[in-house]
């Protein structure tokens, strides 16, 4: 058996079973809460103050943890130490191929767009997408990180299900030089 056609038997015990957390770097852990907690409505779930011995040095650091529905978090990293701080630091260099898309109802989605409005967020780098089989909202965090809050389309079990079915093939053909569009739902 293939290494592709194992990872396609394996059923939901033998995969990771959800996101834990995703970490990243935050120059302001209070602005970081702020826009999580107050704007997006994740709440801080623990924050943990630690010192290690990382990469051949003691280091001191702040790790946030905020919230999702489903257990995992979006977690933040600041270091004390302002050269800890910018060797571990990002590039941050924005671009929209690199994001976390968070999935939510049309009225999460709505609430969020609300708040992000009202609380004049960033209107030059919030906008939406329709993309057919889903409509995005798109925003930066305070950190430069681009966020994604993502509505599946109605029917999305029945679009899903054909996007595994010839999720092989699309890719051999992708390969082999194919690039048209098989989104035919905008």
């Amino acid at each position: 058996m293939s290494d592709s056609t194992a990872a396609a038997a394996a059923t939901a015990a033998d995969l990771p079973s959800r996101l834990h957390h995703n970490a990243y770097l935050t120059e302001d852990q209070e602005a970081t809460r702020a826009f999580y907690e107050d704007l997006i409505g994740l709440p801080l779930i623990a924050t943990w103050k630690e010192q290690d011995e990382l990469f051949g040095a003691v280091r001191t650091y702040c790790h946030t943890f905020f919230g999702l529905g489903d257990g995992s978090a979006l977690a933040f990293f600041q270091f004390a130490d302002p050269a800890d701080q910018e060797r571990f630091g990002p590039a941050l260099t924005p671009s929209p191929f690199r994001h976390i898309a968070l999935k939510v109802s049309d009225q999460v989605q709505e609430a969020i767009a609300q708040r992000l409005e009202k609380a004049g967020w960033k209107p030059e780098e919030t906008y939406v997408l329709e993309h057919g089989y889903c409509r995005s909202l798109y925003t930066a965090d305070p950190n430069g990180l681009l966020l994604e809050f993502t509505a599946d389309a109605p029917g999305i079990e029945r679009t899903d299900a054909q996007r595994r079915a010839t999720a092989h093939e699309e890719l051999r053909a992708w390969l082999a030089g194919d690039h048209s569009s098989n989104n035919h739902y905008r």
